[in-house]
């Protein structure tokens, strides 16, 4: 889709349960950027970025933009994911930094994505930039532990080098959420609710919270291949629910599952509709959906 970077991709306002257990307002908005350099095996992304980034002063355009459609009062927290990584300063640059922080005042909490590479002191001097009253939280896509796995995504970090960035985080007073793929390539099919249940234990033991199940989505070109290769399946609903019983069952921090477009990503099922309300309300109340 065409894109410029003068104004977001999109934008969405939406509730999302707190650390404290409240339902709080925010908005999520999909800056405009460069392609991520790491260039994932299942990512998208590509779709809604520039061939150069670093247009002086762009994302805070793109912030005024989506803050005047949206109307922001009362909104507590702001997402600013950019289809790579907020600290990537051949994306951002830092001099950019401080009119994105001024725009995230009156937020209490700014979440930011960063692959664990970058995790440094970048998120230092931002974090700085942001104020006491408002918090910062990385979020980081591990999307497995299943080690042929994340090789063959392309994310080039192993598990311990994901650890030291989310004790890098957390050692400067940030927040970490982590993002898990509930389906990805490459793992076999007999283990795949293994290897979720080991992932999200690994990101509870790295101090995430919250874990973010993401069913993997087709739709870049590589999935399909991938799937036609017999690499790739499309995730289950039943899976998605046994992962998100499983992470809530740990007792270690909140678990949200992504539903976005869930009902093209897991095929046919008769009882779809209650089965999703359910996992919504386990996602705003982080308990028994059913009850």
């Amino acid at each position: 889709m065409p894109v410029s970077a003068d104004r977001p991709y999109a934008w969405l306002k939406e509730e999302e349960r707190q650390t404290d257990g409240r339902s709080a307002p925010g908005i999520t908005v999909f800056l405009v950027n460069r392609e991520c350099p790491w260039r994932c095996a299942m990512c998208d992304l590509w779709r809604y970025t520039l061939v150069e980034g670093r247009a002086p002063g762009a994302i805070a355009r793109q912030m005024d933009v989506a803050f005047r459609e949206a109307g922001i009062d009362g909104l507590e927290w702001v997402k600013l994911y950019n289809a790579g990584s907020f600290f990537d300063l051949g994306a951002i640059p830092a001099e950019d930094h401080p009119g994105i922080a001024e725009r995230c005042r009156g937020f209490s909490r700014v979440i930011v994505e960063c692959h664990p590479s970058l995790v440094g002191h970048s998120l230092v001097g931002f974090r700085s930039l942001l104020g006491p009253g408002t918090r910062l939280e990385v979020a980081m896509g591990l999307e497995t532990v299943h080690p042929l796995a994340l090789e063959q995504l392309n994310k080039r970090f192993d598990s311990e080098g994901f650890r030291r960035a989310a004790r890098f985080i957390r050692e400067n007073d940030c927040d970490l959420r982590v993002f898990l793929l509930a389906r990805p390539p490459f793992v076999p099919e007999e283990e795949v609710e293994t290897w979720l249940e080991r992932s999200i234990n690994f990101a509870m033991e790295c101090g995430a919270d919250p874990v973010v199940i993401i069913p993997t989505r087709l739709g870049n070109g590589a999935m399909e291949r991938l799937a036609g290769m017999g690499l790739h399946s499309a995730p289950t609903l039943g899976l998605l629910e046994h992962g998100m019983h499983f992470g809530l069952g740990l007792k270690r921090g909140r678990v949200f599952v992504d539903l976005w477009d869930v009902e093209q990503l897991v095929g046919p099922d008769p009882d779809l509709g209650s089965r999703r309300v359910a996992l919504e309300r386990m996602n705003a109340i982080q308990g028994d959906g059913m009850t």
